[in-house]
């Protein structure tokens, strides 16, 4: 039996504990619902971990014990610790996948990761919004068709300052005539990385069977090959 993928999914929650409309849709929290999903797959071993837990519930243990980490945050990017930062940006160079989500564009870890200001349009207005799928036949887009409607959710407009992705799977439109490339696949070092838009905290996003299905394939994608060698750098000697 293959071994599972390990998964710990990130999640800033502090919106739960002060908004009663973000309480109302993601009651037990938004990586909850996230865990769940992932757990639902059978072929991942799903551990939580949040902002406001020692060391930001990052641990060397348990980065040390992480394939695919999953990151989403808001309003607290400036609280995480720099230090916490630089060892997860680390673990992506050798190897481990991040799935950046939504919001967490402004994030400490992905804004490293791309050396941009990674800014944005946005607007929250109850727009629809429909994801095209740019890759047909890509990975992370397996078992859907060639777009998915969201009914309701925060609308982020080009132009959006990160480098130019290795691959564009997802663009969105919304309501009001903006596009947004919403899912674009990076690698740095030995690691990919997903940033995937949907999913503000008002919005049940989360819940959509299409999304949920939509970051699976993501982090089955994400994890790290099985048996691939760490690679060393620096003075060698001929090959004889």
């Amino acid at each position: 039996m293959a071994a599972k993928i390990r998964v710990t999914v990130w999640h800033e929650h502090r919106h739960e504990k002060t908004s009663e409309a973000v309480r109302a849709v993601y009651p037990d929290g938004m990586h909850t619902v996230l865990a769940g999903a992932l757990r639902s797959a059978g072929d991942m071993e799903v551990r939580t971990a949040t902002q406001d837990e020692p060391e930001h519930g990052l641990t060397d243990q348990v980065l040390a014990e992480t394939d695919v980490l999953t990151w989403w945050g808001h309003k607290a990017h400036h609280e995480v610790r720099d230090d916490i930062v630089a060892k997860v940006q680390k673990k992506v160079l050798a190897g481990m996948g991040l799935l950046v989500l939504h919001s967490a564009h402004y994030s400490k870890i992905f804004n490293n990761l791309m050396g941009t200001s990674c800014s944005l349009k946005w607007r929250e207005a109850n727009d629809r919004e429909i994801l095209w799928f740019t890759a047909p036949g890509h990975p992370i887009v397996a078992g859907l068709s060639d777009h998915v409607v969201i009914p309701r959710e925060e609308m982020y407009g080009e132009h959006f300052d990160v480098p130019e992705p290795d691959e564009t799977v997802l663009i969105s439109s919304f309501t009001g005539g903006e596009v947004f490339r919403s899912g674009l696949v990076y690698r740095r070092g030995a690691g990919r990385i997903f940033y995937f838009r949907p999913g503000h905290e008002t919005y049940p996003t989360y819940y959509q069977r299409e999304i949920q299905q939509i970051i699976v394939n993501a982090v089955r994608y994400l994890a790290p090959a099985v048996g691939s060698a760490a690679q060393t750098y620096g003075r060698r000697e001929p090959i004889a």
